[in-house]
């Protein structure tokens, strides 16, 4: 009997050895795709974020405001917490520059100081974790609007709360799984609604320091759905490259579509990533839901937390985690440029 028992201990241990290795070792293959269905972006977290960045304790996130440096503060601990590490020395990417809007001739216009965050994933393959994927968003807004009802705060929660929410929401997603093979840069940038003056500095930062950036991919609004009738989302500059039809593969799904609108408005040349296509001549779009069709609170003191769709947005981001992995993954760089 003793010796039955031994031959039942020895199997025991010879098959949770098995288990393991197919957890943690290179044979593995099956781990990463369990733990990708596992996880999964939630509501309540998105939600959180939300409810502090787009209160009106910010009093809209002007950059050089109190407010901005709280929603700093809000994301650099996010990050810090979900293992996100700084990608430069500390998670501040610091810049100024002189602001001229509402200066009259032969005033001296103010210099206004302001500061990126920005922390970064390390991809999980030798060779491929030298290629970054940008993922970005901006986290300031226009600080005070025209008063409706005694309410002046603009706190920005479409615009662009939930775009930041969505990169820092991905970037904990990737630091918790590791499914990423290149490195991932989570980028929240200030002054855009000063004229992409955050996103501007870093693109010309990474390109005087010789960064390897393969693609980049700006989330602009996304806090509230399109019709049914209608991608989930949609791409600006949708037929500079071939990144639609690349995520859209990996989703199993139109999870990104061509919007006539953002073409007749230019909003390519709009939004933060302009700098990054310029600068690194590299694949950069935004991705937003607000098709200015639904939503009535754009640069409007409405633009509040409770405005926001969190179903809509948690639908958005879980869809996108596997056209993202997808594209970060694969052997080769299939996102290319196409000819004008």
């Amino acid at each position: 009997m003793k010796k039955i028992l031994s031959i039942v201990v020895i199997a025991l241990v010879l098959i949770s050895c098995a288990v393991q290795l197919g957890k943690d070792g290179e044979s593995g293959k099956d781990s990463n795709t369990t733990s990708t269905e596992k996880a999964t972006i939630s509501q309540s977290s998105i939600q959180k974020s939300m409810e502090y960045l787009a209160s009106d304790n910010l009093e809209g996130r002007a950059t050089g405001s109190e407010g901005i440096e709280k929603a700093a503060v809000f994301i650099e601990n996010f990050l810090k917490e979900n293992g996100i590490k700084p990608y430069f020395e500390t998670y501040r990417d610091d810049f100024e520059f002189t602001n001229r809007r509402g200066v009259k001739e032969g005033e001296e216009a103010p210099v206004i100081k302001g500061f990126n965050v920005i922390g970064v994933i390390e991809g999980n393959d030798p060779k491929l974790k030298n290629e970054f994927i940008i993922l970005g968003g901006h986290y300031d807004h226009i600080g005070f609007g025209k008063e409706v009802n005694g309410d002046k705060i603009a706190n920005g929660a479409n615009d662009d709360a939930s775009g930041t929410i969505a990169a820092m929401e991905f970037g904990k997603y990737f630091a918790k799984t590791k499914t990423n093979k290149r490195s991932i840069l989570i980028t929240l940038y200030s002054a855009e609604e000063m004229g992409l003056k955050g996103s501007s500095h870093l693109a010309e930062r990474l390109k005087s320091e010789g960064f390897n950036a393969y693609t980049m991919i700006n989330f602009e609004m996304i806090g509230v759905p399109r019709a049914e009738t209608e991608s989930i989302a949609y791409m600006s500059g949708y037929e500079r490259s071939n990144f639609a039809e690349t995520l859209n593969k990996y989703a199993g799904e139109e999870v990104v579509g061509f919007f006539d609108g953002a073409k007749n408005m230019n909003l390519f040349m709009r939004s933060d990533n302009f700098p990054f296509f310029k600068e690194l001549n590299i694949p950069a779009h935004a991705i937003s839901t607000f098709d200015f069709t639904n939503f009535d609170y754009y640069h409007h003191v409405d633009d509040e937390a409770s405005e926001m769709d969190y179903e809509h947005m948690t639908k958005f981001m879980n869809k996108m985690i596997p056209a993202l992995e997808g594209m970060m993954n694969a052997a080769t760089k299939e996102v290319v440029l196409k000819d004008e």
